[in-house]
């Protein structure tokens, strides 16, 4: 079976640090968001992937190539952002008529994988979330069946979110609503969008189960990435941190550090991950997410999210800091 993971998404919510890398590679708890998603499948034993990339698609082409080479990847360009149904309509040569997973690349879910991938019948990934306006929205008839599916829905008749998890037995019925909606310019809010697809499917027969997901993080806020990483961080191994890289400092766990970097005379945690080769020095720092190559002087952060290769010296609370930015408080 293969994973479909569409990765070609702007991230404008997550702006200044997706102007110079994709919105999956952004770190928490000490990896890519991306890699939390293929991590879980590869243990699943899928081997198979083919990620849809657009923009700064070679950062993600790249990444995959160099730490995932026991996995068989395909990699698909979608120039323009016509939404999620024509990204999969661009893998429809991949596909072929086999069963097939679709993950979205930007959400970290905790769900039975097991029984998604053995499920004879297909599957949506939902959530019951309190606005569910800015999601995929699923109606269940008593029987627990999906009856009906509406793209951000204005006035929302369920509280049932699609999370981006979806395993599709019937392909070919898919690609051919996909096809039609595409020749037929059907959009919703200006996309060619997967759940239209799929509810296009609904109406010809065909019979979607649902699947709950015990967690859910969709990972497009600065505010949803810290959370994730706490809970990522209290969930996971960070609880011992290799004494070769602090220095006179106080680690409150759970605290992450990246391999080749350093902490000297700080105070870091509760809650923090720092990626590999970054300095941190004089600092005190807590519920924060610091990228790789960062360096942090003299610092007071809190609820922060400091982006790759950023330099900080001065006394701040709260910062939404981008790749490659420079800020100096003296």
């Amino acid at each position: 079976m293969k994973a479909i993971i569409p990765v070609a998404g702007i991230g404008t919510r997550l702006r200044p640090h997706t102007h110079t890398q994709p919105k999956s590679l952004i770190p928490v708890a000490g990896k890519p968001i991306l890699a939390h998603i293929v991590d879980q499948l590869v243990i699943n034993g899928i081997t198979e992937f083919v990620f849809i990339i657009g923009y700064l698609g070679d950062k993600i082409e790249e990444y995959i190539t160099r730490n995932y080479s026991e996995i068989n990847a395909q990699f698909i360009i979608q120039t323009t952002g016509k939404g999620t149904g024509h990204a999969i309509w661009l893998a429809k040569e991949a596909i072929a008529n086999e069963p097939v997973l679709i993950i979205f690349g930007d959400t970290i879910c905790e769900v039975d994988w097991d029984k998604i991938i053995q499920s004879p019948v297909s599957l949506l990934g939902v959530k019951k979330v309190d606005d569910p306006r800015q999601f995929g929205v699923a109606e269940m008839n008593a029987e627990g069946k999906i009856i009906r599916l509406v793209e951000k829905p204005a006035i929302p008749k369920s509280n049932l979110a699609l999370v981006g998890i979806y395993k599709i037995i019937e392909t070919k019925m898919m690609m051919d609503c996909i096809i039609n909606n595409i020749e037929n310019n059907l959009k919703t809010q200006g996309e060619f969008h997967l759940t239209d697809a799929l509810m296009c499917m609904i109406t010809k027969g065909n019979v979607f189960e649902a699947i709950n997901v015990d967690s859910w993080f969709d990972c497009g806020k600065k505010e949803i990435l810290l959370q994730t990483n706490e809970l990522l961080l209290k969930r996971g191994n960070f609880k011992t941190v290799n004494p070769d890289l602090v220095e006179n400092s106080i680690i409150i766990p759970p605290v992450f550090i990246g391999i080749g970097s350093k902490v000297k005379n700080s105070i870091i945690g509760p809650n923090v991950s720092i990626g590999e080769n970054a300095l941190v020095e004089s600092s005190i720092i807590k519920e924060s997410i610091i990228g790789p190559f960062a360096e942090l002087y003299n610092s007071v952060l809190s609820n922060s999210l400091i982006g790759n290769d950023a330099y900080l010296q001065g006394t701040v609370h709260s910062l939404n800091l981008g790749d490659s930015a420079e800020i100096n408080f003296n």
